[in-house]
């Protein structure tokens, strides 16, 4: 099983930042264009516990079907979903939202198994990792563009949302 973490903080109010995670449509915004991240059906309005959302991402010339479910919600402190249908042999994505004096910290831990054993783990030291990186600094950009990072919020005289 491999792990990724990735935290970063951002100045807004952790119920803010919850209902902007807990909007399925929030996804495409955060998830590189490349991967043309679409949802497929109808999504939830908004998420909760047992929520379902199935999606498609490019990759290189695939096009990927996604199914997730959320297992775990507990606003405005944490959700996890978990890959029901997808590439990965397990995708489990814990979210948490931690609350300082003047901002919010994000906290992502993943744990994935690749399918296809050795072949699995091959892909993921040429290119797995890597990319998942990359969609994880994609993210970080694109939320800091979105909500402000509490060094250029303090800079400005702001408080969060």
């Amino acid at each position: 099983m491999y792990v990724l973490e990735r935290s970063q903080s951002i100045n807004a109010s952790r119920p803010k930042v919850f209902e902007f995670f807990s909007d399925p449509g929030n996804l495409a915004r955060i998830t590189p264009p490349g991967l043309r991240f679409r949802i497929h059906g109808e999504a939830p309005a908004s998420l909760a516990a047992g929520s379902r959302i199935e999606y498609r991402i490019r990759w290189t010339v695939f096009t990927l079907r996604w199914v997730t479910r959320i297992t775990r919600w507990q606003p405005p402190r944490e959700f996890q979903d978990l890959q029901e249908k997808g590439p990965y042999k397990v995708w489990i994505h814990t979210h948490r939202f931690t609350e300082g004096p003047e901002d919010v910290t994000i906290h992502d831990h993943v744990e994935y198994v690749l399918p296809f054993g050795p072949l699995g783990r091959l892909a993921h030291r040429l290119r797995v990792r890597r990319q998942l990186e990359e969609i994880f600094d994609y993210r970080r950009r694109t939320i800091e563009q979105i909500f402000g990072s509490p060094a250029a919020a303090h800079l400005a005289g702001r408080r969060p949302a």
